[in-house]
């Protein structure tokens, strides 16, 4: 069968005028093989194709009328109509009765339209699109799996329930989840305080009054100062005993004081990668035993996981265009805030935590959770109205001032990998060689060389400098 060109395109509007079916057709010419079955003619469903035959035909029947319905124009022009998805055969018979041509009519929905419009929202994606029997088969490479999304619900707007996928996603699709957390703490602490002790026959004994510490409450707390010797419950940082003699009384007045200054600083740095799509989990820490009371009286053990957590799921969208659902925490035991339970010590936690769902492109980086903690706690005790004394009730008043600043920030950074070969990556036992033993008996070395990266992770960790100080104090 072949197809004629602009002058069966015009028989076609001529056939067509007075017809109300199929405002578009194609027409095409039937070459004559007698005994014997011409190629494929393809119709599209609840459309029309009028062919013309180069012998005359006398007689002409359809196998099955379900799938095509035919009608002669003139002896030598067929109009055919596809009904419904199948295949059947056109047969043609001359006058004699003898046997011109069998033509395979296929009937097949119309995706022309389907085509078209995946080329214009999926531009540049190599997809294609075939019919089987009343449903269409997607076949090809996409850039994403959202675009191969896209593209099976546009099939589905024209064969509803009846798309095959046979379409694989391209590109790269494992991402690489960089985590950085970085935690600073700042703590500054200062007291004074001052306690007065008086001794001779005026007050009948010894009196002792302080300011509101209680150093010197106790009678042997006041011998001691009298004395000369510094109370052994001290916990400050400085003390300062004088005395003097006033006539037959003794008095002795001991200054105390303490000003403490630290710096925490933590940095993590966890990286993960993950298929997209697929969740990843990462733990480096540890498990703590927790007992749990039961109704029968028994006790058992559950295990509270701590240490750096981080889990997460990665979908590329598009392209390099990554979604991701993220669970991040830093967590350490915390004896300080622990309690006693059934003759069980237990531990507390301190723990720091997000959980959010962010978009980023490839190599981009969010800072996802920041945290500025401030705690101020100011104490004034005294005597009462000897405290309120001016100048000299500084001697009956303590004082006590104490700050905390926490500072935390969560950094993510996302990138599309793809593997590499082994030798490529290096471990960090890599870089350290046990010692010989001359290295180590007669030198001192724990090591016999190191190898210091110079790229990734383990680079920037090697160019920072652990002998100076971090953070700031606090004033």
């Amino acid at each position: 069968m072949k197809i004629d060109g602009i002058l069966k395109a015009t028989l076609l509007g001529l056939s067509l005028a007075v017809s109300p079916i199929a405002l578009t057709a194609q027409a095409e010419n039937l070459r004559v093989v007698r005994q014997a079955t011409e190629s494929t003619l393809n119709v599209p469903m609840n459309r029309a194709v009028v062919v013309e035959s180069d012998e005359p035909f006398a007689e002409l029947s359809i196998a099955n009328p379900a799938i095509a319905d035919i009608s002669s124009l003139s002896d030598r022009t067929i109009y055919v109509l596809g009904k419904s998805p199948g295949l059947t055969t056109l047969t043609l018979l001359d006058a004699n009765g003898r046997l011109i041509t069998n033509v395979n009519v296929r009937v097949a929905s119309d995706i022309s339209e389907f085509k078209e419009r995946l080329r214009q929202i999926l531009p540049g994606e190599k997809i294609e699109v075939r019919t089987a029997n009343d449903g269409i088969v997607l076949s090809g490479v996409v850039s994403s799996t959202a675009r191969l999304q896209r593209a099976l619900d546009l099939a589905e707007r024209y064969a509803e329930g009846r798309v095959s996928n046979l379409m694989s996603v391209g590109g790269i699709q494992q991402v690489m989840l960089k985590v950085r957390f970085a935690e600073m703490q700042r703590t500054v602490s200062k007291s004074l305080s001052s306690s007065l002790a008086l001794s001779g026959s005026l007050f009948n004994g010894d009196v002792g009054v302080n300011g509101g510490n209680g150093t010197n409450v106790t009678s042997g707390a006041i011998t001691n100062s009298l004395g000369g010797a510094v109370p052994a419950n001290n916990e400050n940082a400085g003390a300062l005993l004088f005395g003097f003699n006033a006539g037959s009384t003794q008095v002795g007045l001991l200054l105390e004081a303490l000003e403490s200054k630290g710096v925490v600083r933590t940095l993590a740095e966890p990286n993960l990668v993950a298929l997209s799509g697929q969740e990843a989990k990462f733990l480096a820490g540890g498990e703590y035993p927790v007992p749990i009371s039961q109704d029968n009286g028994t006790i058992t053990v559950e295990f509270k996981p701590f240490g750096i957590e981080l889990n997460f799921i990665p979908r590329v969208v598009d392209k390099d265009l990554i979604n991701l659902e993220l669970e991040a925490a830093v967590s350490a035991i915390d004896p300080t805030n622990g309690f006693q339970f059934d003759n069980f010590q237990i531990d507390a936690f301190s723990r720091r935590e997000t959980s959010t769902t962010v978009e980023l492109r490839d190599g981009e980086s969010f800072a996802i959770a920041g945290l500025l903690q401030d705690d101020f706690n100011d104490d004034n005790s005294q005597l009462p109205w000897l405290g309120d004394v001016p100048v000299l009730g500084a001697l009956f008043r303590s004082a006590s001032y104490q700050r905390n600043q926490t500072e935390l920030v969560i950094i993510i950074t996302a990138h599309l990998v793809s593997p590499v070969k082994g030798d490529v990556l290096a471990l960090p036992t890599d870089r350290i060689k046990p010692p010989s033993e001359q290295d180590l008996f007669l030198f001192g070395r724990t090591a016999a060389g190191t190898r210091t990266p110079k790229q990734g992770a383990a680079g920037e960790v090697a160019k920072q400098d652990f002998s100076g100080s971090y953070g700031y104090v606090l004033d």
